[in-house]
């Protein structure tokens, strides 16, 4: 998803590696290499550091990064303007890592289970990730850690400061750095996703001038509710423009056509997100619509048109494209 991150090392318990590798494999991950994790947060990292400089970790040795970004899986909605940010930081102070304001009172209990002391909170922020080092310093810091830091130890800004004497530089974090812990954050984490999926759609029409009208109003009856993206393009061309709108991972498509059962040009479309991987995610929603302008239109026609694409939208289903059929006839 960003590009300018140049490895990727997924740390993973012993008994999960297997299914991490078939995860990696069956949706087309890149530069991911899937290393064995230890029995507490800091071995893990530790050991997701060694394959950059340590053979017995890897078949072969990764390039060393100049920064290296450490995050949790429990918090899957970063934005990469996040990433960014707490990257150049690190390049500049040596450590960076994202915050959040305290949202409860931190409190401390005395042995008898009663209030010992409490904490002001607004001298106090959360401790989010991502975090980002320069390489050498927390590589350097984790090979100077005690057993007792590896073992009970979670604050990674921390053993930068403690062992290599660099102030990290504190990111203000976003509201999506939240952290998925309990079941009910998967709850939460699922509507999140499908309603991000549902604020884009690309509407794509060819460059007729009966189609013009329609290619207009469409999109700005519906740019008040979603983000769209309007395009006029032949879907028999390799377009640019519309292999970028997939590669941003769109999953909603309305193709307006005055061509009867557009079937290669739709087919195109298809073509080009099998390609992408993208239907491996999530259902990818694509509205072909007919207008049927010519003179002499039927009704017997428009249903053998839609039967065609009630035939198409059968075999795409099985790709987890759902494909529906509009007609309209218009004198």
């Amino acid at each position: 998803r960003i590009s300018w991150i140049s490895d990727i090392i997924v740390v993973v318990s012993p008994e999960n590696i297997e299914t991490m590798k078939t995860i990696v494999e069956k949706y087309g991950h890149k530069r991911v290499t899937v290393v064995e994790g230890g029995i507490t947060r800091h071995r893990s990292i530790f050991n997701g550091l060694k394959v950059f400089a340590e053979n017995e970790f890897s078949s072969h040795l990764l390039q060393k990064p100049e920064v290296v970004i450490i995050h949790d899986a429990v918090r899957p909605f970063v934005e990469e303007d996040v990433v960014s940010k707490v990257v150049l930081a690190a390049k500049e102070h040596g450590a960076a890592g994202a915050i959040r304001p305290l949202v409860s009172t931190v409190i401390a209990s005395a042995p008898d289970g009663c209030l010992d002391h409490s904490l002001e909170r607004a001298r106090y922020r959360a401790s989010e990730m991502p975090q980002a080092f320069l390489f050498d310093i927390i590589y350097k810091a984790y090979q100077q850690c005690t057993d007792y830091d590896l073992d009970y130890g979670t604050e990674c800004l921390h053993l930068a400061l403690k062992y290599c004497k660099t102030n990290a530089k504190l990111v203000e974090g976003t509201a999506d750095l939240w952290k998925v812990t309990y079941k009910r954050d998967l709850y939460a984490a699922e509507s999140i996703i499908k309603d991000n999926l549902s604020q884009q759609v690309c509407v794509i029409t060819n460059v007729k001038e009966t189609l013009a009208q329609v290619a207009f109003l469409l999109p700005e009856s519906l740019k008040s509710q979603i983000k769209v993206e309007a395009i006029s393009v032949s879907l028999s061309k390799n377009d640019s423009h519309l292999q970028n709108i997939i590669s941003g991972q769109c999953y909603n498509f309305v193709c307006v056509n005055d061509k009867r059962c557009a079937t290669q040009e739709t087919q195109e479309l298809v073509d080009m997100l099998e390609k992408s991987n993208i239907p491996l995610l999530c259902p990818v929603v694509l509205i072909l619509v007919h207008l049927d302008i010519s003179e002499n239109n039927s009704f017997n026609i428009g249903m053998e048109d839609l039967t065609t694409v009630k035939k198409f939208a059968r075999e795409t289903k099985k790709k987890n494209i759902l494909v529906y059929g509009l007609l309209i006839q218009y004198k």
